[in-house]
């Protein structure tokens, strides 16, 4: 299932939608004013609270995490010791991790558990500028952590540029 995410839309109080292949409105990242940190809800049509995204107040490298029902999920930030790339990882609750490789700047690259890819994120099938897919490839894959993955990583390296 391919779903569509708007880019550089995020700032404090900025929401949008999250279409499917077919148009449909599916998820709502909502950004929340006036918290101390920054703060994003992934939510359903409904308006139910899927994810929650927070940047890490204290950390030695910028860090966002995921959380689901009050418990961090996720946790991503830039992987150390790769010279001349940048490549992040997600660290899952279990201790399991997900790499995120590619050209992150670009808006293509690919989420991988232990080499498997889970996840491709491109804007090469739109022709909208501030658009870019998240292509999930594997049935057993949590679309709301790979979406909440990608935003991170957006977030992230639209830090990194400014």
């Amino acid at each position: 299932m391919r779903y569509l995410v708007r880019e550089r839309v995020f700032g404090i109080g900025e929401d949008f939608w999250v279409e499917d292949e077919h148009g449909e409105r599916v998820f709502l990242v909502d950004g929340k004013a006036l918290r101390l940190r920054e703060t994003f809800e992934l939510k359903d049509r409904e308006g139910g609270v899927l994810a929650v995204i927070r940047k890490k107040a204290v950390s030695l490298r910028d860090t966002m995490r995921v959380e689901r029902d009050g418990e961090v999920i996720a946790t991503v930030r830039e992987k150390l010791l790769t010279p001349m790339r940048s490549v992040y990882r997600a660290e899952l609750a279990n201790g399991e991790e997900l790499e995120i490789r590619g050209d992150l700047l670009g808006k293509e690259y690919d989420i991988e558990y232990e080499g498997r890819r889970l996840a491709r994120v491109s804007r090469k099938w739109f022709r909208v500028r501030d658009t870019y897919a998240v292509q999930v490839e594997q049935e057993d894959a949590d679309p709301v952590v790979l979406i909440a993955v990608a935003v991170c990583v957006d977030r992230l390296m639209e830090e990194d540029d400014e």
